[in-house]
């Protein structure tokens, strides 16, 4: 299986805190990757490396055998990679449509074009019946939906997941969880995605990296994962307590 994205060595610090240190995965083309570890596990820094908010210490991020390294987070974007926010803030005054033109006004310079694709987009994550309302009135589901919509308006041919179903209830996780898989195996999404809810990480996954303290401990199938010591140890048997 081809890599679409491949990480090598990275490591990053802040002050002396090395919150990645030397890791290394790749992402298979048309696959789901899951990165997951305890809070503080330099997961969430991994992903800023990748969209290029802040520069490597060491390493190398490449796409489709390109490297990433010096590109700005919108030239990334038009490289390929969309991602969401651990924080979900979309533009409140504006409304789900407009936030979803937005996104797609990265490739499209045709704003009817874009309204057009953003009208397709909220289709496929079924906020189509809420284009029109203003996106501050959005409930936590919804608004999480209007996050993946905004990164997938870029269309991307890598998405980067940042805790897409915390806060959810289970019956929304389920929602959510048959979203992404469609978009995997109908139109052939690489997702990368970080997840504490194991439920979802254990449905969605072919392959499940794990950061402890900024290193990598596993990265295997989710069943080898879950059955490593060492994953049990600094992160599910915590979990579980």
């Amino acid at each position: 299986m081809t890599a679409l994205l491949t990480v090598s060595g990275l490591s990053k610090r802040f002050r002396g805190l090395k919150a990645v240190s030397n890791v290394s995965f790749s992402v298979p083309e048309g696959r789901i990757l899951a990165l997951i570890g305890p809070n503080g596990a330099g997961k969430t820094t991994t992903f800023n490396l990748i969209a290029g908010v802040f520069p490597a210490d060491e390493g190398t991020v490449t796409l489709k055998g390109t490297r990433l390294g010096g590109l700005k987070p919108n030239q990334i974007c038009a490289a390929g990679i969309g991602r969401t926010f651990q924080i979900v803030k979309p533009f409140g005054a504006l409304t789900v449509e407009e936030n979803v033109v937005v996104g797609a006004l990265a490739r499209e310079r045709s704003v009817a074009v874009a309204r057009a694709q953003a009208r397709a987009v909220l289709e496929r994550l079924e906020l189509a019946d809420q284009a029109a309302r203003p996106a501050r009135s959005l409930t936590l589901p919804d608004r999480k939906r209007l996050e993946v919509a905004r990164a997938l308006a870029t269309r991307p041919t890598l998405l980067l997941l940042d805790e897409v179903l915390a806060g959810l209830r289970p019956t929304e996780v389920d929602r959510m969880v048959e979203v992404l898989r469609d978009l995997n195996r109908r139109e052939g999404l690489t997702i990368l995605m970080i997840e504490h809810v194991m439920r979802a990480v254990m449905a969605l996954s072919d392959q499940v990296v794990v950061l402890d303290h900024g290193e990598k401990i596993a990265d295997g199938t989710p069943a080898e994962v879950v059955a490593d010591p060492r994953v049990v140890e600094s992160y599910l048997g915590a979990e579980e307590a």
